[in-house]
């Protein structure tokens, strides 16, 4: 069965463009201009992925993300206008996986496809060869989460994680007690070093410590080590 991506964009052309590389690149596409008629077929037709622009009518991309993010399982990698760093902040902090900036580079689109599809649920995750061991169960405390059922449990709630969440999560977890830099956290997770501009690491680790209850102000379980990174502790659960 072939993954099937809703395309959510205002610019025919464009869409029409994208979809047809896509196509060809054995996917199942399906296209939306507005945003307020996307919101429904997402939610209905629970596409595998769905690429979102921002700039919309009916409903803008933000809007569309908001609602959908917490019945909407799938992937979501959002078009960001080049340069605009708060886009990109503000669709990560609403759930979106990942974002990419406009006008799209094909081959790009693509690759940043295959790697979100590759973690999404169901399929491996994090490469095996990034995991000490081979460990599919870790726990601390009253937490506890798992590759093999990319889940996770904080005490007796389970924590609603999108794929990106999950495979951040689980890759500090993997590394309890030591520091990861986000250099090392981009290279893992998308393959790109730290270009000392990118927030996007940043936005996922402020949206897990609200889901594991850590203090913002004074985390003490996803800890930021100034100048350095960041460290899962093995204790403050």
């Amino acid at each position: 069965m072939k993954t099937r991506i809703l395309l959510v964009e205002d610019d025919e052309r464009l869409a029409d463009l994208t979809a047809v590389y896509l196509r060809k690149n054995d996917f199942e596409v399906a296209t939306e201009i507005r945003g307020d008629i996307a919101e429904t077929r997402i939610l209905k037709e629970d596409p595998d992925l769905v690429i979102l622009d921002i700039m919309l009518p009916g409903k803008d991309g933000f809007e569309v993300c908001r609602a959908v993010r917490d019945k909407y399982k799938g992937v979501i990698l959002m078009l960001t206008a080049r340069d605009e760093d708060l886009d990109q902040i503000l669709g990560l902090e609403l759930g979106a996986d990942d974002y990419i900036a406009k006008p799209v580079q094909p081959r790009l689109l693509l690759a940043r496809i295959k790697a979100l599809l590759r973690r999404a649920p169901g399929t491996s995750g994090v490469d095996s060869d990034e995991v000490p061991g081979e460990t599919q169960e870790l726990e601390f405390g009253s937490f506890r989460i798992s590759q093999a059922t990319r889940s996770a449990m904080l005490g007796n709630e389970s924590v609603d994680l999108t794929t990106a969440e999950f495979d951040l999560l689980w890759l500090l977890a993997c590394h309890a007690g030591s520091v990861l830099s986000r250099d090392d956290l981009l290279q893992q997770l998308r393959g790109i070093g730290f270009d000392g501009l990118d927030r996007s690491i940043d936005a996922r680790i402020s949206r897990l410590r609200r889901k594991l209850g850590d203090d913002p102000e004074n985390p003490t379980r996803i800890k930021t080590v100034r100048g350095k990174g960041y460290l899962f502790s093995k204790h403050d659960w």
